[in-house]
């Protein structure tokens, strides 16, 4: 079995959510969600056709999930046991604006978190960035339910098909960190809408085949538009 993990596209910024932030996708992100039906296509090798499009609940990986649903002729499967850690936070801040905001750069719009929130916002985009969860998040709970879902995932599927989960970077990297046996929970730099399988045995062994395959958003990924290595 092949499960093909998908990372959201780019999202909109939430951060005066009246309760939890559930932003749906920018303009670019609805262009990197339209880029990954083709990226997908090539996977389906022999008898490891795509059975089932999964999703987590948070809108993000909806929106993103949907053009490969409908090129597909799929349903999406909501699974809620793959949301994001973040998923009750009233704020949601997608990594190209964290990173500017922790190095001191505060874009000056109305969109900015007040300036008694930022260093605590720092403090916390500094542990991410050393592969840790944020201190506010139950780490345990959190792994055992989204170790849970997948284990479901592949425990209904057929040993010739592949499932295409859309999810998140912690969702993707807490995975990964239990099938490579890795010390820290985020690990790996997950790009939007990058691609990341693992193939599983028929006697259950899991192998990381690809983590973070990005070519076919490469253009499309902000640090590369910023460095000029992007779209025109």
């Amino acid at each position: 079995m092949q499960l093909v993990l998908v990372r959201h596209a780019q999202p909109e910024r939430a951060l005066a959510a009246s309760g939890p932030a559930d932003p749906g996708l920018t303009e670019l992100g609805v262009e990197q969600a339209g880029r990954v039906p083709a990226a997908l296509a090539r996977l389906e090798i022999g008898a490891h056709r795509i059975a089932r499009v999964v999703s987590s609940p948070q809108r993000r990986a909806r929106e993103t999930a949907a053009p490969t649903a409908e090129k597909l002729g799929l349903p999406v499967d909501v699974v809620d046991g793959l949301a994001e850690y973040d998923r009750e936070l009233p704020a949601y801040v997608p990594i190209e604006a964290a990173r500017g905001w922790a190095a001191g750069s505060v874009p000056a719009d109305a969109s900015a978190p007040p300036e008694e929130l930022l260093e605590e916002f720092r403090a916390t985009y500094r542990r991410i960035k050393a592969g840790y969860l944020p201190e506010q998040i139950d780490g345990p709970a959190f792994v055992a339910r989204v170790l849970a879902a997948v284990d479901e995932i592949a425990s209904t599927t057929a040993h010739s098909d592949t499932v295409v989960v859309f999810a998140h970077g912690g969702v993707i990297n807490v995975l990964l960190q239990d099938v490579l046996g890795l010390a820290r929970p985020l690990t790996f730099p997950i790009d939007y809408c990058s691609i990341t399988r693992i193939l599983y045995s028929r006697a259950g062994a899991r192998t990381a085949a690809t983590v973070n395959e990005n070519g076919h958003v490469w253009d499309l990924l902000p640090r590369n538009i910023a460095a000029g290595q992007g779209r025109d």
